[in-house]
């Protein structure tokens, strides 16, 4: 029987080394920076995702433990246009390379075409889930078409605008003392 496999405590090297898949949701409620862009109450939302270990060869170094991980989930966010709520699927799939230390990850990650992250016994495989969902949110989420017409006056229709206001600065005249 295979063990089953904590997202929060992930020990990286094995899952790579047996060439392991975690599959699982999570509640949304579970991520509490991610629920932050929720706009409605939603108590069954999930959050999807699925992690796939191996071991790949890497110049130099020999074997390096990857990881591929997808999520995704669905929020209830703001229209940028109407301001009326928006339902958004924010999702990814990456790739990551483990090594051995935080240092090393550091000094490798600006170098190298994928991300680096450092390799733990305990590996919070939902932390990551949750900040890469963060950066996949939309910067300006909006519907493709908006559900009501979006007002684009400023000021209301029944707006009455006085007369002409007096310049302020018109009484200064006055006291401009003539020169001679």
């Amino acid at each position: 029987m295979k063990p089953t496999l904590n997202p929060r405590k992930l020990p990286v090297l094995n899952f790579a080394k047996s060439g392991a898949t975690l599959v699982g949701q999570e509640p949304l409620a579970h991520f509490g920076r991610l629920q932050d862009f929720q706009q409605t109450n939603v108590p069954d939302a999930q959050v999807h995702f699925q992690a796939q270990g191996d071991m790949r060869e890497v110049a130099e170094s020999g074997a390096a433990p990857w990881m591929q991980l997808s999520a995704g989930t669905r929020l209830t966010m703001v229209c940028q246009r109407c301001l009326a709520p928006v339902e958004q699927e924010v999702s990814f799939a990456r790739e990551f390379r483990f090594v051995a230390s935080e240092a090393q990850a550091e000094l490798e990650d600006e170098d190298s075409e994928e991300d680096v992250l450092a390799l733990s016994t305990e590996f919070d495989l939902l932390e990551l889930v949750e900040d890469e969902l963060l950066m996949a949110l939309p910067a300006s989420p909006k519907h493709e078409v908006c559900p009501h017409a979006v007002k684009l006056q400023v000021a209301d229709a029944d707006f009455q605008e006085t007369g002409d206001k007096p310049n302020p600065f018109a009484a200064l005249v006055a006291l401009k003392v003539p020169k001679g």
